[in-house]
């Protein structure tokens, strides 16, 4: 019989709102992967007369694609620093970094770093939504 860690912390940053940036996160991840996956939004039709006949409405996808990465920026600055530091750590337990048990020393040195570049850390990370997932299921939130 496995005995779950005992809480010895509690999170400023509520475990529904670390669960709306998981959605925008997989939402921002989704919209890159799918770009990418085959390469057809780069294919160009000629038709008959040597028109290029282009099907990608790009300017409507990059900004939908913008407005979530934006969205998901100003949600991220608009944490104070105990949330934003709470994030930053449960990122790096969810990416392994720390144990759960070492909860304390991750939050500690994310406040160290703290710094008004907290979004671009975290949007730089490339399975943001994983990890904040699994840290959030490590530490029973």
């Amino acid at each position: 019989m496995q005995r779950r860690l005992e809480k010895d912390w509690e999170l400023s940053i509520g475990p529904d709102t670390v669960r709306l940036f998981i959605l925008k996160a997989k939402a921002l991840s989704a919209a890159v992967n799918e770009d990418y996956a085959d390469g057809a939004e780069h294919e160009v039709e000629l038709d008959g007369e040597a028109h290029a006949n282009h099907h990608h409405d790009g300017l409507a996808e990059e900004s939908s694609e913008n407005l979530t990465e934006e969205e998901l920026r100003e949600l991220i600055n608009d944490l104070n620093v105990d949330e934003a530091a709470e994030l930053v750590a449960l990122a790096w337990v969810g990416r392994g970094d720390y144990d759960a048990a070492e909860w304390v020393d991750a939050l500690a040195a994310a406040r160290e770093r703290a710094n008004k570049r907290t979004a671009k850390y975290l949007l730089g990370m490339p399975l943001l939504a994983d990890w904040l997932e699994e840290g959030l299921e490590a530490i029973g939130a």
